[in-house]
């Protein structure tokens, strides 16, 4: 809580308990049987966390950037997977709201901030992942309509969700060809792919989506024509902030089944704790997780601030964050030993949630470019 208002101590609050209360006594049947928990969810979403960062006229909570982070962070020591996907869910609000006209925030963002309904976004396809700019789907105007056709693939909430971000190229290539729709599950053409089986992010399905002649209104547009790359990107920044704090969510909640481990294990006699060589690298834990922790917080802050350095920063975050939380779960998995290895203990679920945050909203390698881009222009 360091460095936090008292109001921020009590968002954090609020989350860290329904966490504890409402979410890690399911994360492992969530996880072992593939249950996308809509109705946790929708407790959450009366807690405000439903449209974190939207404005209030929508149904909103209006909290900052710095704020989502903390929520996200707490919340993700109950259920990383779950998590994740709210933070998804978020973005998808947050970019209705940003870019979307009167008449779309009015009739889309309620819905969502409530978790009556719920968001899906669509950028990669199977043929382009970190290359975004060059992808296919293609959208072309008819009138007052779209007739969109293509496939996305690696969809969180694919198929069980009701609203669809969806990112298209109505122009000619490159990102000035991209303009970004808003689609409803049920409409005409739309379908999905089987569910995948993942190694994490059991709680939330992902599948392809597909669209064969699917009629939009011009109407569901989000912005200008040519436009969707940059409200994509925009997302996205938000959204590397926010899955980084579902990392240090996962790395604290890892710590601390690490520290009780030490205690209450025994080896050659003594307890694990009395080892200095455990007791070194519990405190290593604890310091790379502080300066992930700190570094996600100060993109937030620029990112909120509205920063020229904010997307480098969230890049930078978003890298080190993901690596550093990743390699907390990782060695707390390790100071279990065999039991780190059991589905019984929470710790293996931390490792295989966490692990795919170095790949999405961008993979590491993605951040990498970009922070070297930025320090060599």
């Amino acid at each position: 809580s360091t460095g936090l208002t008292e109001e921020q101590k009590e968002f954090q609050k609020v989350a860290l308990d329904f966490a504890a209360k409402e979410m890690a006594p399911h994360m492992a049947e969530w996880d072992e049987k593939e249950i996308f928990p809509v109705e946790t969810m929708r407790k959450a979403a009366q807690l405000g966390f439903g449209g974190i960062y939207v404005k209030p006229d929508v149904g909103g909570s209006g909290l900052s950037r710095l704020d989502t982070s903390v929520i996200f962070e707490a919340l993700s020591t109950g259920c990383t997977s779950t998590t994740a996907y709210m933070s998804i869910h978020n973005m998808c609000v947050w970019m209705i709201d940003t870019f979307g006209n009167e008449e779309q925030r009015r009739r889309f963002c309620p819905s969502l901030c409530s978790m009556e309904k719920f968001a899906s976004y669509c950028l990669t396809e199977p043929g382009s992942g970190s290359d975004a700019a060059s992808l296919l789907t293609s959208a072309q105007r008819k009138g007052d309509t779209y007739v969109l056709n293509g496939s996305k693939a690696f969809i969180s909430g694919g198929g069980d969700t009701d609203v669809y971000v969806v990112m298209c190229r109505t122009g000619g290539p490159g990102p000035k060809g991209i303009s970004c729709l808003v689609l409803e599950k049920g409409t005409p053409g739309l379908s999905f792919g089987k569910k995948e089986k993942k190694v994490g992010w059991n709680s939330q399905p992902t599948r392809a989506v597909i669209f064969e002649d699917c009629i939009v209104p011009v109407g569901n547009r989000l912005g200008a024509e040519g436009q969707g790359f940059s409200i994509a990107m925009n997302g996205l920044n938000g959204g590397r902030i926010n899955i980084a704090s579902c990392s240090l969510g996962a790395a604290h909640a890892s710590v601390l089944l690490a520290q009780e481990h030490l205690t209450v294990r025994k080896q050659f006699g003594e307890p694990l704790a009395n080892n200095q060589y455990l007791q070194f690298r519990l405190a290593e834990m604890a310091t790379r997780l502080v300066a992930a922790r700190l570094m996600v917080r100060n993109a937030a802050r620029a990112l909120q601030e509205g920063r020229e350095d904010a997307a480098v920063l969230c890049s930078m975050a978003k890298l080190f964050a993901t690596d550093e939380c990743f390699a907390i779960c990782n060695q707390a998995l390790q100071m279990h030993g065999g039991y780190g290895y059991l589905k019984d203990y929470a710790v293996q679920q931390f490792v295989r949630d966490i692990r795919v945050h170095q790949i999405l909203e961008g993979t590491n390698e993605v951040m990498r470019m970009i922070v070297a881009r930025n320090l060599l222009q």
